[in-house]
């Protein structure tokens, strides 16, 4: 409820709970959801590193991603793709030369003299090329004054639009001087100063102050205020390399059009030297920049020359910024995007989504959620706890009736678990004497005398009872038809439903997990839920049952439980140096070897059951004789009830015959 609690001078402060939209003060996401979202696509089979990173790329709650972002920034992309034609600035400088040789041509026809035919004559005479007839008009004494003005609208107009793509402050005071000589030189001594200022700081030399004067002397034509002159050679930069690329995108004939209307328009002030040796001077500071590259931009409406370069400006900035968002090389991160591109490119909205998403990162790393690598980020064990507790649950949620396999052994001794219960003390019991219902016994027994004399049916023990541990090997198949069938997800989720099981219900059990294909190789739960499928053949249960031996002999003193799942019957064993060999159809030596290992287990009292997954006749005949041979058992679940089938089973086999003697 809203209250009032005071005042401050003639000001009434309200305070209540927040109503105008999102609390501004809550974190930007959810992190346990996160967490949760990413464990989801693992659980379902998905790639540790696959579902790491689509959780940044669909964003939490598949809002806000990276994807939203590089798909705005395709489309901008494409708009600026087929903005107009690249040649606009010949077209334009055609279509003012034209102008001005019809005037002049208009006046020409009024005058009855010999200058006039002489004149008419070298109009007629004119090359075709537009920038060599500009040029060759150089020297031209216009008599029409309106085909002068459009004559000089052609070098004006592309001088300015060259200085201004370079120097977007220079706009007002070109369109202000006009071809005003003062106003050409102090142009000419900014580039001259700023070419000094490059030349140094390509030598290395430290350009602080330099840098200072120069900003003091000519700052008001970079509105960008760069703060150092790296910043201004980036911002250089990126429009040298776009006015580059224009000239790079244009076909040969236009090319050579432009770069002749370019050098009538600044030749003749020098500003063509200086603007040479600028773009030199950007060019080996700045190496890394798309400079040479192409692009194909297509469209009806001309592009004068700043019009046509900010469009491949903009393209190369995109293309940069997906590059950024793609996040493909080796250790990206979100630090990687420029969220000032990001906002520059596509709006303060997107920069935010960035800033977010960045947070995100940071909070799941510091909260000790995920861990980065030198393959990228992974998730902790704290997360893997989660992730078990997650497969663990949906797995309890689907086993009906009671308890699966009973633990408790009532002979576990003094070292015992105390019940709560006591019983009658025998001969040769070694839990402690409880002495409360002992004295109590001796009490109700003697009656009033005094003092109590304790006989030996008085005597009452603590009951205790102790937990038999089991050492378990889950061998599970990873060979590629468990994802071509649908049965890779229902096999994570349950190896890493029993692990978290094990670690946290029965800590004094020993579980490890056994991966085979080609050959078998023991995995900690953080390598289960990191593994993707190979394309590889070869189902080597030999090799699986050789390590689950040799995990099982490092627990001599526990219940031996080995649990095979498989959808393929084997198909590859180890020779003898070691080095898995696949056949199909299955090789006797590769039969052999597997059941060798199928009765070595036997002898050492393991209990070996297998979880078939389909219907392969080759596989069904192979398990019921394997089963038969060992006596253990074969169970034949859906995929989507594996998770139910082996943890029952687990608790159920760790009651084993060591267990009941």
């Amino acid at each position: 409820m809203p209250s009032t609690p005071g005042s401050a001078g003639n000001r009434r402060f309200r305070y209540g709970s927040w109503r105008g939209g999102p609390d501004p003060l809550a974190p930007p996401y959810d992190v346990r959801a996160a967490v949760d979202e990413v464990g989801a696509e693992v659980l379902a089979g998905g790639s540790l590193r696959d579902a790491l990173r689509n959780l940044l790329r669909r964003g939490p709650g598949g809002r806000g991603g990276l994807e939203d972002l590089a798909a705005r920034a395709r489309r901008l992309r494409r708009e600026a793709m087929r903005r107009g034609d690249l040649d606009g600035a010949v077209t334009r400088s055609r279509a003012l030369l034209d102008q001005a040789l019809a005037a002049e041509r208009d006046e020409l026809r009024a005058r009855d003299d010999d200058a006039a035919r002489f004149a008419e004559a070298v109009l007629d005479n004119l090359p075709t090329s537009t920038a060599r007839a500009v040029q060759e008009l150089s020297g031209y004494d216009w008599v029409s004054d309106d085909a002068r003005r459009a004559y000089q609208q052609i070098l004006d107009g592309l001088r300015n639009e060259v200085l201004e793509q370079r120097f977007t402050g220079l706009r007002d005071a070109l369109r202000a001087s006009g071809s005003d000589p003062a106003a050409q030189r102090r142009l000419t001594e900014l580039m001259s100063d700023l070419n000094a200022l490059l030349a140094r700081h390509a030598r290395g030399e430290d350009t602080t102050d330099a840098f200072a004067e120069f900003m003091r002397r000519h700052g008001e034509f970079f509105p960008e205020r760069p703060t150092s002159t790296d910043e201004l050679i980036d911002v250089l930069a990126r429009r040298a390399a776009a006015a580059e690329r224009l000239m790079n995108s244009l076909s040969d004939r236009q090319r050579e059009e432009l770069a002749g209307l370019m050098e009538a328009a600044l030749g003749s002030s020098g500003l063509a030297r200086e603007m040479a040796a600028l773009d030199a001077n950007l060019r080996t500071l700045r190496p890394d920049l798309a400079w040479d590259r192409r692009d194909r931009v297509r469209g009806e409406q001309p592009l004068g020359y700043g019009e046509a370069t900010g469009a491949l400006g903009e393209i190369a900035d995109l293309d940069d910024l997906l590059d950024q968002l793609g996040q493909e090389h080796p250790g990206a991160t979100l630090d990687d995007v420029d969220v000032e591109a990001v906002r520059r490119t596509l709006g303060r909205g997107a920069a935010d989504d960035v800033r977010r998403l960045r947070e995100l990162e940071r909070e799941l790393r510091r909260q000790g959620w995920v861990e980065r690598g030198a393959d990228g980020l992974t998730l902790s064990p704290k997360a893997l706890r989660r992730l078990g507790g997650t497969a663990l649950r949906r797995i309890f949620a689907d086993l009906s009736g009671g308890r699966r396999g009973q633990h408790d052994l009532r002979d576990a001794g003094a070292a015992g678990e105390v019940t709560g219960a006591s019983r009658p003390w025998e001969f040769g019991d070694e839990q402690p004497i409880d002495v409360v219902r002992t004295v109590a016994r001796a009490v109700r027994r003697s009656g009033t005398r005094v003092p109590v004399a304790l006989a030996v049916e008085d005597f009452e023990v603590v009951e205790t009872e102790r937990r038999a541990s089991a050492a378990v090997a889950l061998c599970v198949d990873l060979s590629f038809s468990m994802v071509s069938e649908g049965r890779w997800g229902p096999m994570k989720q349950t190896a890493l439903a029993l692990s978290h099981l094990v670690a946290t219900r029965f800590p004094q059990d020993a579980l490890q997990i056994v991966g085979f294909g080609l050959e078998a190789m023991p995995l900690s739960q953080r390598e289960l839920a990191a593994a993707e499928p190979e394309l590889v053949q070869g189902t080597n249960l030999q090799h699986a049952l050789r390590l689950a031996g040799r995990h099982l002999r490092r627990h001599p003193g526990s219940e031996p439980v080995v649990l095979v799942v498989t959808d393929g019957e084997p198909t590859a064993h180890l020779d003898a140096d070691g080095v898995g060999v696949f056949n199909w159809p299955p090789l006797r030596e590769t039969v052999e070897a597997t059941v060798a290992e199928v009765d070595t287990l036997s002898r050492y009292g393991a209990t070996i059951n297998l979880f078939m997954l389909g219907e392969d006749p080759g596989l069904r005949r192979f398990v019921d004789a394997i089963a038969r041979r060992c006596g253990g058992r074969v169970l034949t679940p859906e995929a989507a009830d594996l998770g139910s089938y082996v943890v029952s089973d687990y608790l159920r086999a760790r009651r084993g015959s060591r267990a009941r003697r």
